[in-house]
């Protein structure tokens, strides 16, 4: 018997609709390091999605044809603001994250234009990030605040 350790998976534009799903999913992601940390409140967590999001600046990422995941990429002054990454615990370290997070970069690369980020403390996708070339900027009890040259 085998057994098929990849998903097929695709990226589309984020609408509307997507919303509560998304911040259904935002609430299950982060909930173990926003506990670990103190802050984890059930509205808060959903609703600070609630409040910023922004479908033309957002993907949904679907695996196996379900919605699995999102990343929004918001043009901010010099460059990129890379946000709500978000995959579906099953789904990590499969490879999915790192496809997505490449191909967005191969597209602010082109353009030559820096990216930066949030992570929380303590977060496991800080390496993630640190594998594609961020660094830290700055940092507080809660948050990382990262940066990536372009091409780094």
């Amino acid at each position: 018997m085998s057994v098929r350790t990849t998903q097929l998976w695709s990226l589309r534009p984020a609408v509307p609709g997507d919303l509560e799903a998304l911040a259904e999913l935002r609430a299950v992601v982060m909930r173990a390091d926003l506990e670990r940390l103190g802050r984890y409140d059930e509205h808060r967590v959903r609703q600070r999605l609630r409040d910023a999001y922004a479908p033309e600046h957002t993907s949904v990422v679907q695996a196996d044809g379900v919605l699995a995941g999102c990343v929004a990429l918001r043009p901010v002054e010099d460059g990129w603001w890379l946000e709500h990454f978000y995959l579906a615990p099953e789904l990590q370290g499969r490879g999915i994250g790192t496809a997505v997070l490449t191909g967005l970069l191969a597209r602010t690369d082109a353009e030559g234009a820096p990216v930066r980020l949030d992570v929380l403390q303590g977060s496991a996708a800080r390496g993630l990030y640190e594998r594609h070339g961020f660094t830290v900027e700055r940092e507080d009890p809660v948050d990382v605040y990262m940066v990536r040259p372009p091409g780094a």
